[in-house]
């Protein structure tokens, strides 16, 4: 997709702007570090499944506070700078437990790497809608979610690495530390003309206003879905390994990886099949697979299935989250910064179905309180089928 969007484009300026972009979505998938460090940090201070998924909790809270503000903060410095703001965020969460590591200290951390993605996650697509304009957006939305979903999948590969053959799986936070800098470094020197409304301002009234359009109520429900169970399945995938087939964190971790994999694969396929063809088609399809996917881990008691079903979640839920937003905001081209903002909000569902989870989890004494969770965030997006519209057009 990449090369396509490439050679489309003559104008090296465009493609100078693009790419330093597209590496600031790498660093964005490193807020996904959390499910593996959630995992880690359970066995290395003896938590139960509601204190442990407090972690992940934490860094999505983030969104709810956030989120407003920033897109109120882009319209006064522009979203390129508001961009490099998060990036230093990133880095300064980063560093934190490379001083100290306790429970306190990595609540402080995820708290900053929440506060710096939501920034980013904020600022980036409507500074994307600056190089990528009209009906390609969606598909460039999407390709940036598949150098993200990168991120996502190597962060437990690393760090299970790191556990086994360094003896510190916290060696993964240095290594995306200075990726995080280089990418701070490149698009600090790069320009990019934005459009729209920066200086203009906005209020929070005006902000929330945008809820009174049911599109924007539609998509705001249909992103905290997607997050709670890109979250939830994130926590979760090792958890049902071990509760079921008795394998160590070690191992189990990989569970997540094949999440994280499957949705990169999808992510790039995603990004050629909306250009041809129906985004709500494909959001129907994404969906079913996910729903044949949940179906069958509450079924499966065998590893090579309950690898498969993972994987299924990894695909299904590749590509909702850019559909969803690219909708939301060309259905108000005025208003991306404000669009955008309430959109992230909706990340906060990233807190609210881990929570859930563990809490379901602890009560039932079984995962199939998370897998009950993440069937009712599943749900909500095949009825969101229905309210979505084929096409729009900028």
């Amino acid at each position: 997709m990449c090369f396509l969007i490439l050679k489309s484009m003559k104008n090296n300026k465009i493609i100078l702007s693009l790419i330093p972009v597209m590496f600031t979505f790498f660093v964005m998938g490193f807020v996904d570090l959390v499910g593996t460090a959630t995992n880690y940090i359970k066995e290395d201070f003896e938590l139960s499944h509601t204190i442990s998924n407090f972690l992940p909790s934490m860094v999505f809270f983030w969104f709810l506070i956030f989120s407003v503000p920033t897109g109120m903060l882009m319209n006064k410095i522009g979203r390129r700078k508001t961009v490099l703001l998060s990036l230093i965020i990133n880095v300064l969460a980063l560093f934190v437990p490379l001083i100290n590591y306790s429970f306190i200290s990595m609540l402080i951390s995820f708290s900053l790497l929440g506060i710096g993605n939501t920034l980013m996650q904020v600022s980036i697509n409507p500074l994307l809608s600056d190089i990528i304009r009209g009906d390609k957006l969606a598909s460039s939305m999407t390709f940036g979610q598949f150098i993200k979903a990168i991120a996502s999948f190597l962060a437990p590969i690393i760090a299970s690495w790191a556990a086994k053959e360094l003896g510190d799986w916290k060696l993964l936070f240095p290594i995306f530390m200075s990726t995080a800098m280089i990418a701070l470094v490149w698009l600090s020197f790069t320009s990019i003309k934005e459009e729209g409304n920066k200086g203009s301002g906005s209020t929070f009234l005006q902000c929330f206003s945008l809820l009174g359009s049911k599109t924007i109520v539609y998509s705001f429900l249909g992103i905290m879905c997607h997050v709670g169970i890109d979250v939830g399945i994130n926590v979760t995938a090792p958890k049902i390994l071990m509760e079921r087939l008795d394998i160590l964190l070690d191992n189990a971790v990989y569970a997540t990886s094949v999440y994280f994999l499957f949705r990169t694969i999808g992510s790039f396929f995603g990004a050629f099949i909306l250009t041809r063809f129906s985004e709500k088609w494909f959001f129907g399809l994404s969906v079913t697979i996910m729903i044949v996917a949940i179906i069958g881990l509450f079924l499966f008691q065998s590893l090579l299935p309950i690898y498969v079903c993972i994987a299924l979640i990894g695909v299904g839920n590749s590509n909702i989250f850019p559909i969803i937003l690219s909708q939301a905001m060309l259905s108000m081209p005025d208003k991306k910064n404000e669009v955008s903002a309430l959109m992230i909000m909706g990340l906060f569902g990233g807190t609210v179905f881990p929570l859930s989870m563990g809490i379901l989890t602890d009560a039932l004494n079984s995962q199939m309180g998370a897998l009950l969770i993440l069937s009712l965030g599943i749900t909500y997006l095949a009825y969101l089928t229905l309210r979505l519209k084929d096409k729009i057009r900028q």
